[in-house]
């Protein structure tokens, strides 16, 4: 999984990216791209 700053580019590296939110344990709240037909695509904001 990348660590990015921006999530823009890393949408638009393949059409079935989706740009979810997630809570942690500790009830943050982190964005992150997820791509469920390549899953080495994922990413992750901040």
């Amino acid at each position: 999984m990348k660590v990015r700053c921006s999530l823009k580019s890393a949408r638009a590296r393949d059409k079935n990216c989706k740009i979810v939110k997630r809570k942690n344990s500790k009830g943050k709240t982190r964005v992150y791209v997820i791509n469920k037909k390549k899953p080495k695509l994922k990413a992750r904001q901040g």
